[in-house]
């Protein structure tokens, strides 16, 4: 088949005038509003979130004014002040809990338990899924939807994976889990997540999720600046020079480049031809990696993030290179949610 032409996301300022279906969305770990984007792409109404770090919460506030903002740490929360934060029933319970302890080793991991450093803020992180099971049950809405990294599904963690699918099935859920890769589902970075969707048992309806596509948009789709010099190339934030480390090797591979203060860095370049490596949090701070630009002696651009990462072009962040990076990083991506709540809202809500 013939791929479709690449289209930038809809922007803020559009989706702000398009008509919702009027189903009601809570999202929990809601970080600088990924998720919520893509629903709102979906034309659903987010009516509440809460996120722990402030800094990912200013990112929100200043995109989405009009949805309550709760600032609280998720175990100092009930079910009963979530609904009246919310105005009433909840439709769809979002959830993305912050998932380091799950990529790592599972439940065996040595510091299972400890409190440690997270983006801005510190926090305990092993145990926040169960806390949104127990905002699940005590909530009831129609459908929930929660995502987190592939690896809660490998080696030692997949232990954690089946008390996860338990638990959120025994709120009185019928529960599937599938492994989803971003790129197939309109989104030009190569990013894999598990997303759970639970229906309501008295609904007597299964889990759906999207039709996969059968082609990829690349970064040459979604940043054509990149291999097309008439067109204008976006700001680029002095912070993402990566000059200090001059290499000849050929674009795409992975660079192994000496410096005067680091022993040894390692530059993994993208391939334009291609979706995007997936972007990580830490990927805009300086260190011994990055993800760099296919060609430049530079990361990507704020601009260029926004693009490979789905979000809207005129999605406003705050803070420095790096903060702004770690609010992609952390996100999910909104085109991917977006077909996720279009499948579930036209197969089981609508």
């Amino acid at each position: 088949m013939t791929k479709p032409a690449y289209k930038p996301p809809l922007t803020v300022a559009q989706i702000k005038r398009r008509k919702t279906n009027g189903i009601r969305i809570a999202s929990t770990f809601a970080g600088g509003g990924g998720s919520s984007t893509g629903y709102r792409m979906a034309r659903g109404k987010v009516v509440w979130a809460n996120e722990f770090i402030e800094a990912a919460r200013d990112t929100y506030r200043l995109n989405w004014p009009d949805t309550f903002v709760n600032g609280a740490d998720i175990r100092d929360l009930t079910p009963e002040q979530i609904l009246e934060e919310a105005g009433g029933e909840i439709d769809i319970l979002d959830g993305s809990p912050p998932c380091a302890s799950f990529s790592v080793a599972g439940k065996r991991h040595k510091h299972w338990g400890d409190v440690k450093k997270y983006s801005d803020g510190s926090q305990r992180t092993d145990d926040l899924f169960f806390e949104f099971a127990r905002i699940l049950i005590g909530i009831q809405p129609k459908v929930f939807i929660a995502e987190n990294v592939k690896g809660l599904m490998q080696g030692k963690a997949r232990g954690y994976f089946k008390m996860i699918h338990k638990a959120l099935g025994d709120c009185g859920y019928r529960v599937q889990a599938r492994l989803i890769t971003a790129s197939w589902l309109g989104v030009p970075q190569a990013r894999q997540r598990v997303i759970f969707v639970g229906v309501r048992n008295d609904l007597e309806k299964d889990p759906v999720f999207p039709t996969p596509d059968k082609f990829y948009y690349t970064i040459a789709d979604a940043c054509p600046w990149v291999v097309d010099d008439k067109i204008a190339t976006p700001p680029v934030e002095p912070d993402s020079d990566m000059s200090k480390y001059p290499s000849k090797a050929p674009a795409w591979r992975s660079l192994r480049l000496g410096g005067k203060h680091h022993k040894y860095v390692q530059l993994r370049r993208a391939h334009p031809d291609l979706p995007a490596h997936t972007l990580l949090a830490q990927d805009g701070y300086g260190g011994t990696s990055a993800v760099c630009h296919p060609f430049e002696c530079r990361k990507f651009s704020i601009a260029e993030v926004k693009r490979l990462c789905s979000f809207p072009d005129d999605y406003q962040l705050t803070g420095s290179y790096a903060q702004q990076y770690e609010r992609m990083g952390r996100s999910v991506p909104p085109v991917m949610m977006k077909r996720v709540a279009e499948a579930v809202m036209e197969g089981i809500l609508l």
